[in-house]
């Protein structure tokens, strides 16, 4: 398990450990209460009290430590997901442009267009001319089959959502 580029986990369990030390050091001073008063410690108000507040921070510090494991284990069933739906993506985006017999340029310059960059920022991240890039967009648009951008990214989207979804394995 690991905690990729974020403290909040971190910092969950060092508070958790925390809690813990504290919920240990409270339950000893009221078992050394309850040993040296005796019975009579039950009846006490003030014994119970303690004894009670003792009980709910060793319950809070259970129940932080399950909710905070049962977080990070849907944060790795997401980021799983995420993966998947990433390697399907890249699968659909590579066969599409396998039919449609895309030049190496024109896959740059395609793949630019789907992540939403500009003609210009196109061109400056090739180090081509604006309208070399207009030029193989006019020619993945042609071999597309589609008038323009938002066609051209619609088909991907399509793709996508016609793809069968496994049933949600919710184990949090």
């Amino acid at each position: 398990m690991t905690f990729q580029n974020s403290t909040k986990p971190v910092s969950l369990l060092v508070l958790i450990v925390a809690q813990s030390l504290c919920a240990a050091f409270f339950l000893w001073d009221v078992v050394v209460d309850g040993f040296d008063m005796g019975i009579p410690a039950f009846v006490s108000s003030h014994f119970v009290i303690e004894f009670l507040a003792v009980l709910a921070l060793i319950a809070g510090v259970i129940f932080e430590t399950r909710y905070l494991f049962a977080l990070l284990r849907r944060k790795a069933h997401l980021e799983e997901q995420l993966g998947l739906a990433a390697g399907a993506f890249h699968d659909i985006v590579e066969a599409r442009f396998d039919t449609w017999s895309l030049t190496p340029s024109e896959r740059d310059v395609a793949l630019f267009a789907l992540k939403g960059f500009g003609i210009a920022e196109i061109a400056e991240l090739r180090g081509s001319a604006e309208g070399t890039v207009k030029a193989h967009l006019n020619g993945i648009y042609r071999k597309a089959g589609v008038t323009g951008r938002g066609a051209f990214v619609g088909l991907f989207i399509e793709d996508l959502m016609s793809i069968p979804h496994a049933p949600n394995d919710v184990t949090a």
